[in-house]
């Protein structure tokens, strides 16, 4: 049986990258999923990810989604539920950036990611909770949360001052979230990806960025979007009942370095 069969999934910029993959992986473990993005168009090119789940037979729609609005993820959810019946796994991977240091980030670059990995984050998982605590459980859990951090929520983002203190913000949601909500049955556990290879522009993928990481992580590779969906996978499935409050690394081993 598939891992995540007849699970409801809402999957945050889902359009491209690692919530594309997580998508895509959630759909072929037998979860309706619930594309949740501002644009739908992938930024590396190609069908939708709603196009690619839909031809190999499985469930989903789109639903453009600005996740710093509460009145658009009010709408994600309720509308969620009224096509599919429930929601099982809120998986909060949207986040923007800047790369811009403390005197180089202006207060509209300050706002505007902490409006989006922040307080972007607080609506869905709020709003996923109000949705949980209304439903039955399915086996041991209402419904698990699953946000996507970043090493850089441990250890300092060289550059990006607002992106590094977001991140930071999501691991200590996370931990929040798990404690005050478990006599709900509700779950809740970060994943915090390494570097990670995807279409992202910007100075991420450029070539002294790459070389650095090659050299920083004691694994042979650097990472795929599809590591991070394997473990997306994971904390979405029964197999993780008992785990909660997690950060869990998907690095390659840089952190324990």
């Amino acid at each position: 049986m598939p891992l995540l069969d007849k699970k409801i999934a809402i999957v945050t910029g889902a359009s491209s990258g690692l919530g594309r993959a997580i998508a895509l992986r959630y759909a072929e473990e037998g979860a309706a999923v619930v594309i949740a993005d501002i644009i739908e168009d992938p930024i590396e090119g190609g069908d939708t990810t709603l196009a690619c789940i839909r031809a190999a037979g499985g469930r989903g729609m789109f639903a453009k989604t600005d996740i710093s609005s509460w009145s658009d993820v009010d709408a994600l959810i309720t509308n969620t539920v009224a096509e599919f019946g429930r929601l099982d796994v809120m998986v909060n991977n949207a986040a923007v950036y800047t790369s811009t240091n403390l005197l180089g980030t202006s207060p509209e670059q300050w706002r505007r990611v902490i409006d989006v990995n922040v307080t972007g984050f607080f609506y869905c998982c709020k709003r996923a909770v109000m949705q949980f605590v209304e439903q039955e459980p399915v086996g041991e859990t209402r419904g698990r949360i699953i946000n996507i951090s970043s090493q850089h929520g441990m250890v300092a983002c060289p550059g990006d001052f607002p992106y590094g203190v977001s991140k930071g913000a999501v691991v200590q949601m996370t931990r929040q979230i798990a404690v005050d909500h478990a006599d709900e049955l509700i779950v809740c556990n970060a994943i915090a990806p390494g570097k990670i290879i995807t279409g992202k522009p910007g100075v991420a993928n450029n070539p002294d960025a790459l070389d650095y990481s090659r050299r920083r992580t004691p694994w042979p590779r650097l990472g795929e979007p599809r590591d991070v969906a394997g473990a997306a996978v994971f904390l979405a499935s029964d197999m993780a009942s008992y785990v909660t409050g997690v950060n869990l690394m998907v690095d390659g081993g840089w952190m324990a370095g």
